[in-house]
């Protein structure tokens, strides 16, 4: 789907685009991606059409020890604002949130953490991205705060027993989802060892090597046809956009 052009924010180097990056290129879009804390990100829209906010091991409110994080938020409300097609993932999420008036803290219950299955709220039922992904599709969750609170425009999408608010979408097209999707086997293998206390939540065996190899497949075949049609939202002009779950094919 050629003049998709994608801005991906990378907030910590721990978390590139990984598979997510492979599923968006493949369907179609460039992509762009800055780091925040060592590239200025740009002030608008004119190059882009839409927007991925990926992870990272910081707070959505440590601005203190993160300045750039205020600008990340002040891009999610543009882009809120503005109706361009945004995918925020883990802290991305939580971020979009905070942005929007939502709030994010400490999960409640504790780390959530391993190779899980969130639920699909009936909100999801006639949503362009979600109306297609199974009832309880796999995710891979490692997060230690929550979304304890949606910004009040937001529209549920998915949940766990853990935590309340996993998937949302603000607006017609803002995207935010508590758990991870873009990650591989390596990556998450990589977060076990920058923080093992975080990994030590998971259930035995969930973040073993050859089960996250096994599982990333499934996590593939589940969330790769959903970065294809967040592609197929991003080429459709704000004006001609809705939110029927039907996208056109190509």
């Amino acid at each position: 789907m050629g003049g998709v052009r994608i801005l991906v924010v990378q907030p910590s180097k721990s978390d590139p685009p990984g598979e997510l990056g492979e599923w968006l290129l493949a369907a179609g879009a460039e992509l762009d991606v800055v780091l925040p804390s060592e590239q200025r990100l740009p002030d608008g829209f004119d190059g882009h059409q839409g927007v991925v906010v990926l992870g990272g091991e910081m707070g959505a409110y440590d601005d203190a020890e993160n300045p750039w994080l205020a600008g990340v938020r002040a891009l999610l409300s543009k882009a809120v604002g503005e109706r361009v097609p945004v995918l925020a993932i883990c802290l991305g999420a939580q971020l979009l949130a905070a942005a929007t008036g939502g709030q994010v803290h400490a999960a409640r219950k504790g780390p959530e953490v391993g190779t899980l299955l969130v639920a699909k709220r009936d909100a999801a039922a006639e949503d362009p991205l979600f109306g297609p992904v199974p009832l309880t599709p796999d995710v891979l969750q490692f997060h230690t705060d929550e979304i304890t609170a949606l910004p009040p425009s937001a529209r549920l999408l998915a949940s766990s027993p853990k935590c309340d608010n996993q998937a949302f979408r603000v607006g017609d097209c803002a995207y935010g989802l508590q758990f991870n999707i873009e990650t591989t086997p390596d990556t998450v293998l990589e977060w076990v060892r920058m923080s093992p206390d975080v990994a030590a939540a998971a259930r035995p065996g969930q973040l073993e090597p050859e089960h996250l190899r096994e599982f990333h497949a499934d996590l593939a075949e589940t969330w790769q046809p959903v970065a294809e049609r967040f592609v197929r939202l991003v080429a459709i002009p704000p004006e001609e956009r809705s939110t029927s779950r039907f996208l056109p094919l190509a």
